[in-house]
């Protein structure tokens, strides 16, 4: 068993124009003083994070984890999820998508991927020079259009999505190993990586690459009605990455998983701050700690209903107070003596 880290906070949704949001030292500061431990940092917000520099340079990384280090704090992860959807667009979300990417690459899907395969690279060597094991990331998405689909989806689009998918991927996944790197895909909506089947048909289509590895967030299995707690049970193995993020299912006779194109606050699966949701946070951080999941526990925000500022501050107690130190005794010990081979054939009547 091991005990998880923690609490730490995912800064993307709380970057802002005005400070303390506004700058990595104003960002440290106030998740230092809530009583966070850690932080995983966006790598498209340049004022948190060089990705350029960091890859270059093992002088600018030093400096950014010691600045980091002096609030009290550590880095758990980088974050590409920005970029690493950007690996896999499927034609239908171009303009949507193009807003994550450098204009110079707008509406030249071949030239956004090719820089998104090499933002996501940078982030491996990033993080090598941090320090860190693991990296946080989306999948991409080429099959989503068809989750649902009307007209049946012809014989063999499926699995020609996935060689696809790990035809681009695999580059970035060698490049990883290199570096020492877990890839951890967050298994989300709109993905297609999306719940364990799919996670097991993108590992085969790579070749049960090393590096292939989850970000477990139960809010999205929660959504799809996905039993989040067995998923551990199948998966442990792979859990490199921990988001906290709660969220609730109440459907209607109006509405359910789809959600009626409603705006989050009218859907039946809805995104909570931790502890005003459905999820079962005590099994969880059980299980993990009982599979001696090696993960830091980052809260992310994103609910429709408390503020982020409230969500944050209660966040991090909710995450210490969830946090098992895990036992190296057992409870009986007191009662064992030293083996006695002799009385154990006795036992048996040997």
């Amino acid at each position: 068993m091991k005990t998880i880290k923690g609490p730490a906070v995912f800064l993307a949704q709380f970057v802002d124009s005005k400070a303390p949001f506004n700058s990595l030292d104003g960002m440290c500061k106030w998740a230092s003083d809530l009583g966070y431990k850690g932080i995983q940092i966006p790598t498209w917000e340049s004022f948190l994070i060089d990705l350029d520099k960091a890859a270059e340079s093992q002088t600018y990384c030093d400096e950014l984890k010691a600045k980091v280090n002096s609030y009290g704090l550590e880095i758990t992860e980088l974050s590409t999820h920005l970029q690493g959807q950007l690996v896999a667009v499927h034609p239908a979300y171009d303009l949507m998508f193009d807003s994550f990417a450098p204009e110079n690459v707008h509406g030249n899907p071949k030239a956004r991927t090719e820089w998104a395969v090499e933002t996501v690279k940078k982030a491996a060597t990033a993080s090598r020079r941090l320090g860190l094991n693991a990296h946080a990331t989306f999948s991409g998405s080429l099959l989503w259009h068809t989750m649902h689909p009307w007209p049946q989806r012809p014989a063999g689009l499926v699995e020609m999505g996935f060689e696809e998918l790990a035809k681009r991927w695999t580059p970035i996944l060698n490049h990883f190993d290199k570096e020492g790197v877990d890839v951890c895909y967050e298994i989300h909506p709109g993905e297609d990586l999306h719940d364990g089947d799919t996670f097991e048909r993108f590992l085969e289509a790579t070749g049960n690459h090393k590096r292939v590895n989850i970000l477990y967030d139960p809010s999205h299995f929660v959504l799809q009605q996905l039993d989040y707690i067995t998923y551990i049970d199948h998966y442990h193995e792979f859990i490199k990455s921990f988001h906290v993020k709660d969220s609730e299912f109440n459907p209607t006779g109006k509405k359910g998983a789809f959600g009626g194109y409603n705006d989050w606050g009218d859907r039946a699966g809805r995104y909570r701050s931790l502890g005003d949701g459905q999820i079962d946070f005590k099994t969880i951080f059980s299980k993990l700690t009982q599979y001696g999941c090696d993960v830091w526990a980052v809260m992310e925000w994103e609910c429709c209903i408390k503020s982020p500022e409230q969500g944050a501050r209660e966040g991090a107690k909710f995450i210490q107070d969830h946090i098992i130190e895990a036992t190296e005794k057992t409870f009986d010990d007191f009662a064992g003596a030293e083996i006695d081979k002799e009385m154990l054939k006795k036992m048996l009547g040997l």
